[in-house]
């Protein structure tokens, strides 16, 4: 199976739930047996939940994990976050463009290009190149005006209450 045309999907805001709902996404798109790739920026470290998913839906599933450990300095990010932010963008371009993946999610791309680690008019370019058969979607706080209005779908998840005004940090199994 293979997707006839493909649209883009923008998940931004400030609330809990962007990258969730892309994965729900690639968990749907998976079992019907399309070809994901997820490639996340800016999320270094150790392996989040969602990798040790990968490993039992693969080849389904495939995501790349770029960033370093620990948070991007806006206005003066480490030269690293820039090389993996590079790195990132690449592993991108090239799941674009090897008509090898039916969905392609650019997990905090949005995120990225707030912080200065990518630049706004390359995330148009990615959007550009998206062959009509692939589904892309682009998530992170902060979209780009210029990238909400060159995609097709944008939600915006709005931070109503969240458990961290008091105190508590990402979980092992709910954030990470």
């Amino acid at each position: 199976m293979s997707l006839e045309r493909g649209m883009v999907q923008v998940y931004t805001g400030n609330g809990k739930g962007k990258t969730t709902a892309s994965l729900g996404l690639a968990m749907r798109a998976a079992g019907r047996q399309l070809k994901v790739c997820m490639v996340q920026f800016m999320k270094g470290g150790d392996p989040y939940g969602e990798h040790l998913a990968a490993e039992a839906l693969f080849p389904y599933l495939t995501i790349h994990q770029t960033g370093r450990n620990g948070w991007v300095k806006k206005g003066d990010p480490h030269p690293e976050d820039i090389g993996q932010a590079r790195l990132a963008l690449d592993l991108a371009h090239k799941a674009l463009a090897c008509n090898g993946y039916d969905l392609v999610i650019l997990d905090e791309i949005n995120g990225a290009a707030w912080f200065g680690l990518v630049e706004v008019d390359e995330i148009l370019a990615l959007m550009a190149e998206k062959p009509d058969n692939v589904e892309l979607v682009l998530t992170g706080r902060s979209a780009d005006e210029r990238v909400m209005a060159a995609a097709d779908l944008v939600t915006e998840m709005r931070e109503v209450k969240h458990y961290f005004q008091q105190g508590v940090q990402a979980r092992i199994g709910i954030e990470k």
